[in-house]
């Protein structure tokens, strides 16, 4: 995430509304590709959640509940994070029977 976030995103939020949108999605499907090249996952499903959102002396919290087999299904997470803005992306492998 840490290439793809830069200084431009930090000037006025307001005006990057659907540039943010189609950030997020970039980075959803750049990271799917990486873990599905660099990890041999072909009876996976993955699905990946990114969040940003811009840093007003707030607290953010970014949660996710799944059923799913223990044994067999995971998630991995990564943030982040500076002065001006928060990014999350949470990466659920699913086993597909």
């Amino acid at each position: 995430m840490d290439g793809r976030i830069d200084d431009r995103w930090l000037e006025e939020w307001s005006e990057f509304d659907d540039e943010i949108q189609d950030l997020s999605k970039e980075i959803a499907d750049n990271i799917k590709t990486a873990v599905r090249s660099k990890l041999n996952l072909k009876r996976y499903k993955l699905v990946v959640q990114v969040t940003i959102v811009q840093n007003k002396d707030q607290g953010i919290h970014v949660a996710s509940r799944c059923l799913w087999n223990e044994k067999t299904d995971g998630y991995a997470s990564c943030q982040f994070k500076d002065e001006k803005i928060t990014a999350s992306a949470l990466i659920f492998g699913i086993y597909a029977e």
